[in-house]
This record gives structure tokens, sequence and C-alpha cells, in this order.
């Protein structure tokens, strides 16, 4: 029975689908999705203050001597995966929504994950200084190098009004935040550092509601009678193929650079992960005034099948003899 737990669906991912059940059927409108867009970006600000005020300045530096490794996930993550979104443009975009495959362009220019590339990277004994040192620089980078992205690979190939003005209000909202949170380390870093359910209940929290305040308005604007069942059923499988790419990709990146095995476990769960904490925070930002809720939906659905693959992977892994 044990063996077929690893592929249920994870409770926050539980949460996420209840989240969109309710704003399907009763979705914030008029003063209320006001209120819950201030609520909302005030949530994901408290967020990023917490990683801030949680993440050490060593951390951050931690393995930089491993440049080899550092630079070739961030360019799994940053350049092998929006080359993929852009190459398979004629097979991906016939199975999707137009709105879809902008969610999967999307997708693609997001940073890595940070908790479960770490996770799994442990989990399979891999190199885990290196994989903390990479997985916060990917997200840290993001906030510069994913709106800039966005704007070229998503303006260029799904043609969606971008406006490049969006660094500059992630910038305000996310990065600013995370900096204070730095800042105000040495006097509250111990306290956030030994409150981790604080972390995970505001971290888990403002995705809800993020999910929420998108959905509702997606909702509102027909998102379920303009996505047809053949084309959600279509994203399931362009995520799969994306996933298989990437994770091959990054194995042969490996290869190539003659990475030892535990580097080449960081690299792969690394280097073909993606952040749902980052990016739906940014797709509300990118993408404002736009519908948000199907362009965050790819992202959604990979993250479950990222997380299913990998925790298989890295089961795998652990096996192997010390």
């Amino acid at each position: 029975m044990s063996r077929y737990v690893r592929f249920l669906p994870d409770r926050f991912t539980l949460f996420l689908v209840i989240t969109v059940l309710i704003a399907s059927v009763l979705p914030a409108r008029g003063t209320g999705m006001t209120a819950f867009t201030w609520i909302t970006n005030l949530g994901i600000a408290l967020l990023f203050f917490l990683h801030g005020a949680r993440l050490s300045r060593e951390a951050i530096v931690a393995g930089i001597t491993h440049w080899r490794l550092h630079l070739t996930v961030f360019s799994a993550t940053f350049i092998m995966f929006p080359l993929l979104g852009v190459a398979l443009k004629p097979l991906l975009q016939p199975l999707v929504t137009p709105e879809l495959y902008t969610g999967v362009l999307f997708l693609c220019c997001l940073p890595a994950t940070v908790q479960s590339a770490i996770a799994f990277t442990s989990m399979a004994r891999g190199n885990v200084p290196a994989a903390v040192c990479s997985a916060s620089a990917s997200s840290l980078l993001g906030i510069f190098l994913t709106p800039l992205l966005v704007g070229t690979v998503v303006a260029a190939s799904a043609s969606a009004p971008i406006s490049y003005d969006a660094v500059g209000k992630i910038m305000l909202q996310l990065l600013l935040p995370f900096v204070l949170g730095q800042f105000m380390r040495r006097w509250i870093g111990a306290w956030v550092y030994h409150r981790k359910a604080l972390l995970k209940f505001v971290d888990q929290g403002s995705i809800l509601l993020v999910v929420y305040t998108a959905f509702s308005e997606a909702v509102n604007e027909g998102l379920w009678h303009q996505t047809p069942v053949p084309a959600l059923l279509g994203l399931v499988g362009v995520c799969l193929v994306l996933l298989a790419l990437a994770l091959l990709g990054c194995l042969a990146l490996g290869r190539l650079f003659k990475f030892s095995l535990e580097d080449r476990i960081t690299l792969l769960f690394g280097g073909s992960k993606k952040s749902l904490a980052s990016g739906i925070p940014m797709a509300q930002v990118i993408f404002a005034g736009q519908a948000v809720g199907a362009i965050v939906l790819p992202l959604m659905l990979f993250h479950q099948i990222q997380l299913m693959v990998c925790a298989v992977l890295a089961a795998r892994y652990a096996k192997r003899p010390h």
C-alpha cells in the first residue's frame, strides 16, 4: 500500500483543488474582489518578508565556489526550459487553448523551487549544500529574470500583452519585503527560524489567496466555458512531455560536464523543477488585468506532477549502496 501513497496528492494540493472549486462556485465579485486583492497583496509581502528574515546570508553565499554546477542549474532553469516551451510550440499549442499555452510559456520562465528541490536532493543523497545555494539563488534571480523572460518569450510566442514595467512592480512587491526581512534578520531571524509552522502557514495561505482571487476573476470572465475538456486533458500531456524532456536534459548536462553522481542529483532536482510559491504571485503582477486563472493552471498541474515523479526518482537514488 505504501508504494502507492507517493502517487497521491499531498494535503496542500487538495487545498488547491478545493480553493479552485470554491472560486468556481462562489467567485469573489465587486467589493469582495477588491478586498481579497488587498489581502492577497499583503499576504504575499508578508511571505517574502519572512523568507528574507529566515534565509541566512551564509546560505545565500554558501557554495559559490561550485560555480560550474550552479551555472548549469541556472542554464537549465532559465535557458533550457524557455527554449523547450518555444521549440515545442507546434506540438503543444494544438493541444491547449491560447491562454493555457501562455501559461505553459510562463511556467518555463519561472525560477526553481527551494524547499522541494532541497528536500528531494537530501532524500536522494545528493549535494545538499550546493542545492541550498543554487535553489536560493535561483529564487532571487527569478525576481529579475522571470519578468524579462516573460516579456521576451511569452510576448513573442503567444502574442500576450506584457509590459516590462513588471520588473519594477515585482521588485516593489516581492524584492523590497525580502530585503526588509534581511535587514530585520538580526532582530527577528532566530524567532522566525524556530517558527517554521508560521512560515508554512503564510506560504501556503498566501498561495491559496492568490489562487482564489485569480480563479474568481477568471471564472467571472468565463474560464470554464472557454476551456474545453480536451484542452485540459491535453494540458496534462503537455506537462508530462515538458517534465520528461527537462529531466532528460538535466541528466545529459550532468554527464556532459562530468559531474559527480551527487552533483548530477542536485542538477536533476534543481534544474527540472518550477516554483509554485514564486510563480503564482509573479503571475498576479506580470499579467495584471488579464485572466490569471488560465495562466497559472499549467503551473499548478505541473507542480503536482513534478512532485510525484521526483519523489519516485529520489526514492530510487536513495536505495543505491552507500
